[in-house]
């Protein structure tokens, strides 16, 4: 793997592995020991341009595949990611810092995602849609879109380039994809599957690098998609930038302000479980993590006790030990952010129940010391919808305990006043109060009596409001990736128009 070892690892552009057009490299690092994984090139404005006018070039000869002769190269890949999974779990964890058990998920959705897309090339595409006229047949067939711009995160650094790409490929586009910078080796291994797979030169190019390679996929007019997911800052400018472009198109997943609903009716057992998880799952750090937990008066405090019980003794720790709950965070960038959310927590008036932000030495796993370590953050605070703390996303282990009062039109009130609406929960044994929430509740993603994660991949992923503009993943990336045609017809020897339009042809000389 030249990821570990020798000179940077490449670029893949067009069947082959290039260094590229600039001299830059740049590291990849383990956030639970800051040790180095590897050096690989940093991708210029040129690399993407090149990257891109090969996909321009292959996108005609892969649309004109058939559906099942594009999906064969990703049996190979479902094939090899399955029997890998153990082995790839772990680079995963080591370059992501997620505790092992997700890093293997990552791999197991990352499979199950392109077994899901390559399997859909058989079955059924289009739609039959009854005219009004009898003679004639109406149906909708899509086509391609061409070149599609992939631009991942680093917490899910296998799983998410697939949701992307897989649909993309079947579907008869041709990739250019830029990885998160922080985990370029997962984005390394996946390129060589490709290659190894046998894809068409051209059709899957992949340009690692920073913000401003993904910036000249996004810039560039060659590139008829984006498919982005990412922090909404950067998703917002994503589809700003494209959504004035004729025959252009974006669709972004981006963060939230995720909020487990608590009622006066839950199962505090599950409550307290599904809270955990969704609080503390990937030490916070992914788009659905809740932040906020919302919580009835009638269990408030039975709640909040167990709840600071289990985030006082969850176990943080090296991420490739099995007994470990969360690992680090993915870099000293988070720990600022963290810290400074936290410190703004305290100065909007929250009182602090678990402060594990700066871990003892005694906690930290030996051998670890140089690696980016946290722990849960817990406050309550009287809720006041002008609040920052309260409203903007933090992608950490922070998570605010808030007592409402009264129904659950209460609860959803609290729960939809933030600009986001990616994911949540409701905890409740009344199916009156789930249905409101299921009514009401301003997100793309919702739970009953579960955490608000764990998505599976035959379900559209994506949020509402600042949370998204459409979901890059799954059966919905369809939507994004191909053009829709409506057809008509006529089977007839003459022609009759819908809604009585006539179809006589009128002339002087009748």
């Amino acid at each position: 793997m030249t990821s570990q070892t020798g000179s940077p690892s490449r670029h893949y552009i067009d069947g082959e592995w290039t260094d590229g057009d600039g001299t830059d490299s740049f590291e990849s690092v383990n956030p639970a020991t800051g040790d180095g994984l590897g050096e690989f090139r940093r991708g210029t404005t040129a690399d993407v341009e090149t990257a891109v006018a090969a996909a321009n070039r292959a996108a005609p000869a892969w649309r004109d595949l058939s559906f099942i002769d594009r999906a064969q190269h990703l049996w190979d890949i479902f094939h090899e990611l399955r029997d890998r999974t153990d082995e790839l779990g772990e680079i995963v964890t080591k370059e992501c810092g997620k505790e092992i058990s997700e890093g293997r998920a990552d791999v197991v959705e990352a499979y199950h995602m392109v077994e899901w897309a390559a399997g859909n090339a058989r079955h059924p595409h289009g739609e039959i849609v009854p005219s009004e006229i009898p003679s004639k047949d109406s149906y909708m067939r899509r086509k391609p879109r061409g070149v599609v711009g992939c631009i991942t995160p680093w917490n899910f650094p296998v799983a998410i380039p697939f949701w992307h790409m897989a649909v993309t490929l079947v579907e008869g586009n041709t990739v250019v994809w830029k990885p998160a910078e922080q985990t370029p080796w997962c984005g390394q291994i996946v390129a060589e599957m490709f290659d190894d797979a046998g894809i068409p030169d051209g059709v899957f190019n992949l340009v690692q690098g920073f913000g401003d390679a993904g910036n000249a996929i996004v810039d560039d007019d060659r590139v008829d998609t984006v498919l982005f997911t990412g922090s909404a800052e950067v998703g917002h400018k994503v589809a700003g930038t494209i959504g004035g472009e004729p025959g252009r198109s974006a669709c972004c997943e981006m963060g939230g302000k995720n909020a487990v609903v608590i009622t006066d009716t839950a199962d505090l057992d599950i409550a307290v479980h599904s809270a955990v998880m969704s609080s503390f799952k990937t030490t916070g750090q992914r788009c659905v993590s809740s932040e906020r937990l919302i919580v009835h008066e009638d269990v408030y405090d039975e709640f909040k006790a167990r709840f600071v019980d289990l985030a006082e003794s969850v176990t943080v720790g090296d991420p490739l030990d099995e007994e470990t709950f969360m690992g680090p965070v993915v870099d000293d960038d988070q720990i600022e952010k963290f810290q400074r959310y936290n410190d703004l927590a305290r100065e909007e008036g929250g009182e602090v129940l678990v402060d594990r932000a700066e871990l003892a030495p005694e906690e930290i796993p030996g051998g670890h010391e140089d690696g980016y370590w946290v722990g849960p953050f817990v406050y309550e605070i009287e809720y006041d919808p002008d609040l920052r703390c309260l409203t903007e996303e933090v992608f950490g282990p922070h998570v605010a305990l808030i007592e409402y009062s009264g129904d659950i039109e209460r609860a959803v009130e609290i729960h939809d006043a933030t600009p986001y609406g990616l994911a949540g929960a409701i905890i409740a044994e009344d199916y009156r109060q789930i249905n409101y929430f299921r009514d009401h509740a301003e997100l793309g993603l919702a739970y009953a009596n579960l955490p608000c994660i764990g998505a599976e991949v035959q379900l559209p992923f994506g949020g509402v409001k600042m949370s998204g503009s459409g979901p890059p993943h799954a059966r919905e990336a369809i939507e994004a990736v191909t053009d829709r045609t409506a057809w008509t017809v006529n089977n007839a020897t003459d022609i009759e128009m819908a809604q009585g339009l006539s179809a006589d042809i009128k002339t002087d000389e009748e």
